[in-house]
């Protein structure tokens, strides 16, 4: 359906390979697919165009159920969370409860170009999101943020883990500005030493 915008082929599926991904503020991220039985690219779909295996999924979310939140930037880049890549994951969607999948990797946003204004939020740490790209059990892809996730390892995550209660991170952490200055413009040491440590010898 999504290949004919919507106005046919609701329950037919075409097999597709993910080339790129398109970040706009406001709007979900866009997926540029590769379609080989067609020899063509398709630009511009959702998440929600994509299942892991043709057939329909049960539960079958729409797209607010598969990326929580919109593009922040028009920056972005992809991470692979090595660390957490074979862990359980248990998304807290919209409307259908816990859902479980594995993790594909994660999807930022980074204000691109410092010429430019920067109106959006991807670099606000009260704002920032992570998007994480889960393949879900259901066959469905989801985009979801570290805060409506549970993760869980075989070894190290307890019986019973602890339900979160953290607050959301508000400060602007940096090592320069505001502290002691060094005074290090005229040292010439390659070991060299802070004012204070200077003054204290």
């Amino acid at each position: 359906e999504y290949l004919t915008d919507h106005q046919s082929g609701h329950g037919q599926f075409v097999k597709g390979v993910w080339v790129s991904v398109k970040s706009i503020p406001g709007r979900a991220f866009y997926f540029e697919t590769y379609l080989p039985e067609y020899a063509a690219m398709y630009d511009k779909l959702p998440i929600a165009a994509f299942l892991s295996e043709p057939k329909t999924p049960n539960p079958d979310m729409n797209l607010p159920n598969l990326q929580f939140w919109n593009c922040m930037d028009y920056g972005v880049m992809t991470v692979d969370k090595k660390f957490i890549g074979s862990m359980d994951f248990e998304c807290y969607t919209r409307d259908h409860g816990p859902q479980r999948g594995s993790y594909v990797c994660t999807i930022d946003n980074y204000h691109h170009d410092p010429d430019y204004v920067d109106y959006a939020t991807s670099e606000n740490p009260a704002e920032h999101k992570s998007h994480n790209l889960i393949e879900l059990d259901n066959g469905q892809f989801c985009l979801y943020p570290n805060n409506r996730l549970r993760i869980y390892d075989n070894s190290l995550t307890p019986e019973k883990p602890k339900t979160p209660d953290f607050k959301v991170s508000t400060q602007y952490y940096q090592v320069e500005h505001g502290y002691d200055r060094l005074g290090m413009g005229d040292e010439e040491e390659y070991f060299w030493k802070t004012s204070n440590e200077r003054e204290n010898k």
